[in-house]
């Protein structure tokens, strides 16, 4: 033993010792860090092993009471715990037992605790478990995993650095504790001041300047922006830090854009420099909203309304959430990462700004309240001198509001379409390739089968010379057995062979002929020719198409006969469909139509409602539409207009019969009160 002793190198050992101080110091001064955990427990258990000189080991962290998580670990696949499902329940119940006594332990390989069969160490190393811990809580365990053939007072210097060690673990939750209480107490006076000032008016615009503001303090960001929901458009009212902005900006607009897109879908979306798993009409706002600002992280989280009151017999899982009242929009310039404590500050701002814009906007929505601020604030309709004009006045607008509800008017409800051929179809590529050559021009007339564009398919091309290559092979081959299988000179046990191989070859002929034959019909498609005889209608169709690499399916022209009946195509407001149907019940089902063509604006037409659409449609901004088909007079619009241009725009009037004059007025105003106040009311 002496002997050994004196050959070790002094030096060594002190050079040894160094390097364990300094990875001491280097862990104390991580336990006085402020960093996640996740990068604690790697930075901890790394400079544990290194200074152990050890195998490998493990952090394991207290999810809930009694139960643990792997947090971090370091050459784990060395125990062969994965591999082995019963080694993994011995080694989880040994863990297990460590966590309830509380006291770090020394298990030496393939051995399990005094008086316990089933808690054991299965694999080859000595485990060194060691608890962090405090007076009060348990944060998880250390295990080291050492090589077993050291002596038993090495082994015990081994058990007491990693406890000496986990208490500096221990130091590093304890000023975590701290910090978070501290940061409580700021997040508290700031919460208590946001949710005093963003309730304090009824006022949308003022209250959606004090979200982005005070939200932003709260929050910690760079900038919070509030766009509140008018019909089916987001629109940005207030940007944090800005009391005046150009809302006609690009900037501005593109934001509008995006929390228009996102409130429709429903969806909270975190943008952290991926979309990949966004819907696409989302992707396409952020990409297009990041490329102007440059933004490293945003978020745009619906602003719903609360929930109110249960009934008493309604079931809350059939329950629809209330459609959201805006958006907040929440931003990083420089930095994309999202802290939980980031996450967690900006629910508490949206859940106190999703009550009070609701509530702002209800109250601001009342019917004619501005009216009724004003009239509140004065007094003067009610002096003595001023009160006979008062009562005048007002039994003369109950006059107007009689008659409004007697006398009767034409009920004429109003739709924008266009002037379309009856006959007219839509050109395809019925395979993907480029095109190379385009015969037809906007406004030439084409016959049924004319050629109209052609493409070209390197690939297709490719594969069709070496299908036929392979079938001259083949075929060279067939005829060379042949010649074999009737030459006389041929062996008599050659032949069988041979005969065998020539019905392979002969069924591989047919398969490359039946190959071919196909590649050939796709080369067919490549001469797309014309449906119809009519008339090429659509816009500088050579400059759109040449050159350009198509699809399958994808849309090339569209050919119309304008020398066959014509029509108009309305589309109507979906809320207005229903005065359309019920007069086509009650007066006929063909309802006269009177138009006008937006190039003659001073001549009126008249026509009858062919068709109503049975669904509904999104048409650009304007929301939903039910399209509506009109007959019209062609041989009198032909004379008239000798040359007819397909979607020429028309604005129609379909007449439903009479209705009292005050509802022929604000019909839209009534079926907007009956829908968004008295629904929601009664």
């Amino acid at each position: 033993m002496s002997t050994e002793q004196r050959s070790v190198d002094p030096n060594l050992i002190e050079e040894t010792k160094q390097q364990i101080r300094s990875f001491v110091n280097e862990i104390a001064q991580l336990a006085r860090a402020d960093i996640e955990p996740e990068q604690f427990y790697g930075e901890f258990l790394q400079r544990v092993i290194a200074a152990l000189a050890a195998v490998g080991g493990a952090v394991w962290t207290v999810e809930e009471p009694g139960r643990l998580t792997l947090g971090y670990q370091i050459n784990l696949h060395r125990t062969n715990l994965r591999e082995d499902q019963d080694a993994q329940i011995r080694h989880g119940l040994l863990l297990q037992k460590v966590l309830t006594s509380g006291e770090p332990v020394l298990v030496p390989p393939h051995s399990g605790q005094e008086g316990d069969q089933q808690a054991s160490n299965p694999t080859d190393f000595l485990l060194i478990v060691g608890l962090v811990k405090t007076d009060r809580d348990v944060f998880g365990l250390v295990e080291v995993f050492q090589r077993p053939d050291t002596l038993p007072a090495t082994q015990q210097g081994y058990l007491r650095f990693v406890v000496q060690m986990c208490e500096y673990a221990a130091d590093y939750f304890k000023s975590r504790q701290l910090r978070h209480l501290g940061d409580r107490q700021v997040l508290w006076t700031r919460l208590e001041e946001f949710t005093r000032t963003v309730h304090s008016s009824l006022d949308p615009r003022q209250t959606a300047y004090t979200i982005a503001n005070e939200g932003r303090r709260l929050i910690e960001c760079d900038r919070v922006t509030v766009a509140i929901r008018r019909g089916r458009r987001c629109r940005v009212e207030a940007v944090s830090g800005q009391d005046l902005f150009d809302k006609r900006s690009n900037t501005v607009h593109l934001l509008g854009k995006l929390a228009t897109a996102v409130v429709a879908s429903g969806e909270d979306i975190w943008y952290t420099g991926e979309t990949t798993d966004m819907a696409p009409q989302v992707e396409d706002a952020f990409q297009e909203y990041v490329d102007e600002s440059h933004s490293k992280m945003v978020a745009v989280l619906p602003l719903h309304p609360p929930q109110p009151a249960l009934e008493e017999e309604e079931d809350p899982n059939k329950r629809e959430p209330p459609p959201p009242v805006g958006a907040l929009i929440v931003e990083q310039i420089e930095d994309n990462r999202v802290p939980d404590q980031m996450r967690h500050r900006v629910d508490v701002v949206r859940q106190h700004s999703s009550a009070a814009l609701a509530n702002a906007m209800e109250y601001d929505s009342l019917f004619l309240m501005p009216l009724w601020r004003k009239l509140g604030k004065s007094r003067v309709l009610v002096k003595a001198r001023n009160l006979p004009k008062t009562v005048s006045i007002t039994a003369a607008l109950l006059l107007l509001i009689i008659l409004a509800c007697v006398v009767p008017a034409d009920f004429e409800l109003e739709g924008r379409g266009e002037l379309q051929p009856v006959v007219r179809r839509d050109v395809f590529a019925e395979v993907e390739g480029t095109v190379v050559k385009v015969h037809v021009e906007h406004g030439d007339r084409v016959e049924q089968g004319q050629v109209l564009v052609e493409l070209d398919n390197p690939t297709l091309k490719r594969n069709m010379e070496q299908v036929r290559g392979n079938l001259l092979a083949v075929e060279d081959q067939i005829a060379t057995l042949r010649r074999r299988l009737y030459d006389r000179t041929t062996p008599q046990d050659e032949r069988g062979k041979i005969s065998g191989d020539l019905v392979e070859l002969e069924k591989q002929e047919q398969n490359l002929e039946n190959q071919l034959a196909l590649y050939k019909e796709e080369a067919k498609k490549l001469i797309i020719t014309s449906p119809i005889k009519g008339q090429v209608i659509t816009w500088d169709v050579r400059r759109v198409l040449m050159d350009r690499p198509v699809q399958r399916g994808q849309k090339l022209m569209r050919i119309a006969d304008p020398d066959q009946e014509w029509h108009l195509e309305i589309n109507m407001p979906e809320h207005r469909t229903g005065y359309i149907s019920r007069a086509a019940r009650e007066i006929k089902p063909d309802l006269d139509v009177e138009y006008i063509l937006k190039s003659q604006p001073g001549t009126k037409r008249k026509g009858n409602v062919k068709e109503i659409g049975h669904a509904a449609r999104v048409v650009g901004d304007e929301g939903n539409m039910v399209p509506i088909k009109v007959a019209i007079d062609y041989e009198q619009l032909s004379r008239e207009l000798p040359e007819l241009r397909p979607g020429t725009q028309v604005s129609a009037r379909v007449h439903c019969g009479r209705r009292p004059v005050g509802f022929v007025w604000l019909h839209d105003a009534i079926a907007f009160v009956q829908s968004k106040i008295l629904f929601r009311l009664f």
